[in-house]
């Protein structure tokens, strides 16, 4: 846990360290693409090694297409349980997407729960229902470590631009 100078331990956003996942652009209609509702391997957002307290949030920065495809971020056997299921073609460009209303001009300090991953499970974005054809989303985590060694990376899919 960080410190201050006098060793006391922060108890706001100055305990969490930030990272920001990148993903390539949605391109659904290409099979084993990013988008593919059948996609195989999902997306890997975050590589979490023991237990860790996060907060995330996506930033829409091209809108998503197609039909009725959805998305959501959580781990494996709880998909949205980080952010919930939500219809691609509702996340739209400028926008903050942290729950399944995504919001342009959200103050996020105020919206943004937290959540413990335990067991170095790692946080995915699932895509469901159908294809998401085009748009792009990157995403931002703020984490710290609950206890010793743990620790966040990003994923192996998704990069740090």
């Amino acid at each position: 846990m960080r410190r201050d100078g006098n060793h006391v331990p922060y108890t706001s956003l100055d305990s969490f360290d930030i990272l920001k996942a990148a993903p390539v652009a949605f391109t659904g209609a290409t099979a084993s693409s990013h988008g593919d509702k059948d996609n195989t391997p999902i997306t890997n957002l975050f590589a979490v090694t023991g237990e860790v307290e996060v907060g995330i949030f996506g930033v829409c920065t091209t809108a998503l297409t197609g039909a009725s495809g959805t998305v959501e971020v959580g781990v494996a056997g709880n998909t949205a349980g980080l952010i919930a299921q939500t219809t691609a073609t509702e996340i739209v460009a400028n926008e903050i997407w942290l729950d399944s209303s995504p919001s342009v001009g959200l103050d996020v300090t105020d919206a943004l729960s937290f959540f413990f991953v335990v067991n170095g499970m790692d946080i995915i974005e699932t895509v469901a229902t159908t294809d998401i054809a085009t748009g792009e989303i990157y995403y931002v985590l703020l984490w710290r470590s609950l206890t010793v060694g743990s620790k966040v990376e990003v994923g192996t899919l998704a990069s740090t631009a």
